[in-house]
């Protein structure tokens, strides 16, 4: 494996410093996403969501219920509560 240069370095660096941030930011998205989505789509868009929050290091019980409410906008409140603490 060749070495990583200086810059790549500082990219990875800064990329796990910030990966809180980045999974908010995605956890956005997804809400988003979910509001329009059907079917399948739903089906799949609600598991990325359950991964997200695995990461964001949410409890598995509260991660359930929100996955298995199939309900955005809990999803949305559970965001907004998680960015208010983050600020």
């Amino acid at each position: 494996m060749a070495k990583r240069s200086a810059y790549q370095q500082r990219v990875i660096r800064d990329y796990y410093k910030n990966q809180d941030a980045i999974m908010l930011q995605r956890l956005g998205d997804l809400v988003t996403d979910l509001f329009l989505a059907e079917g399948k789509a739903k089906a799949r868009l609600w598991k990325r969501v359950g991964d997200t929050l695995e990461k964001l290091k949410v409890p598995k019980k509260q991660i359930q219920h929100i996955v298995q409410s199939d309900n955005p906008t809990l999803l949305a409140n559970l965001l907004k509560q998680l960015l208010d603490g983050k600020g």
